[in-house]
């Protein structure tokens, strides 16, 4: 069994915080590979989620390059709709700068239409605080790519990144041929300050994330935060198209993993640190989304389904894990005031299982990202002959 199996099998059999895990990595030109669990293939087709994010980054980066696109211009110059966002530049969406606000929450509006009129009120309720991170700012970037590139989002990532990349197995709206391959996320499980929530019965191809269901649902009208579908080696294809400048130059990479976010807070502890639609490394690694064995210019994210993708074009490393935390899996608990996990049969790290009102019990995958630098990170290391790259604040 090699190392990183070791680190797959972790989660798929020994706490089975995971229903199924895909993993990736490469240095140089090396490739290795490893998975486990239910209907698992190399076609199986994964609900980036989060990741989604990096591709509409990018694809602002290459129209910036470009010289169609102005970081420094207001939303409302691109995209008139946006009336609350006049003095908001695209700049400061691209870096989480700011803290956007609807009216309402996107995804309990009654329509797809309601939706869209729900995100075009936004509005900003001034700079972003300590937890920046937040889907808004890659909602509206969809609207405004679309309208400098004179097309659907979808097409825009198409033209800029997948066809460059010779990625063929991505798609905003899975074909029906392949949604056979689709990972099934059903009967997911939720804990919200004593609220049972249970989740069944999703569509294939639909994405996970409840907003990208409202607006994208399986009309392939890829959403900027949630909505693309790939499978591992369309996504080693994309590793190895940015890190050899494919898809964008080396400025724009830079560009992208500057620390836009991450401070020092009053109190010693530190903000998120966030570069232009993706995490940049971390002083405390408990938080950080970047892997020790990665550097200043690595860029990364995760997504909720249980997926990470991280690139460090200096050292030419990339790190794909494209897992299942939500079947049959209790994805969330927010304890009542004065709980804790454990109170809930919980451990502390969020591993253990729960009953469902309907008396199932399922596995947790609470907080199971904390996991991954210990049993999934460490395990690439090892395969590839990594060391820890030690912090620095830019």
């Amino acid at each position: 069994m090699t190392a990183l199996e070791e680190g797959v099998f972790f989660f798929t059999r020994q706490t089975g915080i995971l229903s199924a895990l895909s993993v990736a990595c490469g240095a140089g030109s090396r490739t290795e590979t490893a998975m486990d669990g239910e209907s698992l293939s190399d076609r199986t087709v994964f609900d980036l989620a989060s990741v989604t994010k990096l591709f509409t980054g990018m694809s602002a980066m290459k129209l910036k390059e470009e010289g169609a696109l102005d970081f420094g211009k207001p939303v409302a110059f691109y995209e008139p709709r946006f009336t609350g966002l006049r003095e908001v530049t695209v700049g400061q969406l691209m870096g989480f700068a700011v803290s956007l606000q609807t009216e309402g929450r996107v995804d309990a509006c009654g329509s797809r239409e309601e939706a869209r009129d729900c995100l075009f009120g936004i509005h900003s309720a001034g700079p972003s605080g300590p937890r920046a991170y937040s889907d808004m700012p890659a909602m509206v970037l969809k609207y405004v790519l679309e309208a400098v590139g004179g097309m659907p989002l979808d097409g825009l990532v198409r033209r800029l990144i997948l066809e460059k990349a010779g990625m063929t197995e991505t798609w905003a709206r899975v074909p029906e041929v392949r949604k056979k391959d689709c990972m099934c996320y059903d009967h997911e499980f939720r804990i919200e300050n004593g609220r049972e929530i249970f989740r069944e019965g999703p569509e294939p191809g639909v994405p996970h994330d409840p907003k990208a269901a409202l607006l994208q649902g399986n009309s392939g009208d890829l959403c900027g935060h949630a909505g693309l579908f790939s499978t591992r080696g369309d996504l080693i294809r994309f590793c190895r198209a940015v890190l050899a400048g494919r898809i964008v130059g080396e400025k724009s990479l830079r560009e992208m993993a500057l620390n836009r976010t991450g401070r020092k807070m009053p109190d010693g502890s530190w903000s998120q640190f966030l570069g232009y639609q993706c995490y940049v490394r971390h002083p405390q690694q408990y938080y950080s989304e970047i892997p020790v064995y990665m550097g200043a210019r690595a860029i990364g994210i995760a997504g909720f389904t249980g997926n990470h993708l991280s690139l460090d074009p200096e050292r030419n490393l990339f790190v794909i894990f494209l897992g299942n935390r939500v079947k049959d899996r209790l994805t969330v608990l927010i304890p009542e005031k004065g709980k804790t996990l454990m109170d809930y049969g919980l451990a502390e790290d969020g591993q253990g299982s729960v009953c469902r009102p309907d008396g199932k019990t399922v596995l947790s995958s609470v907080h199971y990202v904390h996991q991954k630098d210990a049993h999934l990170h460490a395990a690439v290391a090892k395969t590839l002959g990594l060391r820890e790259v030690p912090f620095y604040l830019s």
